[in-house]
């Protein structure tokens, strides 16, 4: 007789007797024994003990296994899992994505001056650029007079500025300030260092600059390099006078689209200074107001 003869006959006896609950038991005892027979005429070694009414139980079991192995439960894991990428020495490693950008938010200034009074130029035409020789050294007098390097202006003068610097853009160029408002405490320590009226105006009787209403200035180009003028700011002499026939063609061209400019929002020129411009519209009062710096 065959093993699969001999385990078909014991499956067969409780078939055959209506499969009662003895002999259903007695062959399921048999058939998980974990030592199979070694001869057809004597039963198997009882290993497993097995009671048919947990039988009910298997469904239960069998949707809790299932209920284990919830295969969206590892896909959520799965997107938890940083990155593989390759290093620099061609292993592989691990890196967290990265956050999405986040767009900084604008810089806000606070107004730390009367804008019925003044105005600073950068903060209505950011464009407009700074070379402010009186918060240098570099200047005739070699020495710092202003504490911060800030532009004021009057008002109607700034906006008149920031007109002449939009007329020049429109050709890829644009305006550099040298000086704006100059107060008049600032202009007794030049008149204390240069005590000269041909070169320093008397702070008693104070000059344009006092007033916010005169500005030295200058052309650009769109990468912020100076046009030729012929002489640096506050060059003392002949060279800078408007009236100079020296020049090359050059920078003559350059002065007078600078005097066009200006004149054509309502300043007028200093004979002697390519450089300096006033206000004719209006006429303020001598101010010793100190700027704040930041």
């Amino acid at each position: 007789m065959s093993v699969q003869q001999f385990w078909g006959n014991r499956f067969a006896k409780p078939v055959a007797a209506g499969f009662g609950k003895a002999g259903f038991r007695k062959s399921l005892r048999n058939y998980h024994c974990s030592n199979p027979p070694t001869s057809f005429s004597k039963p198997p070694q009882v290993c497993f003990t097995f009671n048919p009414i947990h039988m009910r139980y298997l469904p239960i079991l069998f949707c809790f296994f299932l209920l284990q192995c919830n295969p969206k439960k590892e896909k959520a894991d799965v997107a938890k899992l940083p990155e593989t990428v390759a290093g620099a020495d061609g292993q592989q490693g691990t890196e967290e994505a990265p956050a999405p950008a986040v767009d900084a938010a604008p810089e806000i200034k606070k107004i730390d001056f009367d804008t019925s009074v003044w105005e600073e130029v950068v903060r209505l035409a950011p464009s407009i650029r700074l070379d402010l020789r009186y918060a240098t050294d570099n200047n005739f007098v070699k020495t710092k007079m202003y504490d911060c390097p800030r532009c004021f202006l009057r008002p109607d003068v700034a906006r008149a500025v920031i007109a002449a610097h939009k007329i020049l853009q429109k050709k890829g160029l644009g305006l550099k300030m040298y000086d704006c408002y100059r107060p008049r405490p600032i202009q007794w320590k030049l008149w204390k260092k240069v005590p000269d009226p041909r070169y320093v105006a008397d702070p008693r009787k104070g000059s344009m600059h006092n007033r916010g209403m005169a500005v030295d200035l200058t052309i650009v180009d769109s990468l912020g390099k100076e046009l030729d003028m012929g002489t640096d700011f506050d060059f003392f002499g002949r060279e800078a006078y408007h009236s100079y026939a020296g020049h090359s063609d050059e920078v003559t061209d350059n002065r007078v689209l600078l005097l066009e400019t200006m004149e054509e929002q309502g300043f007028r020129p200093t004979s002697t200074e390519w450089w300096h411009y006033s206000y004719k519209p209006k006429k303020y009062e001598l101010a010793d107001w100190l700027w704040p710096c930041k």
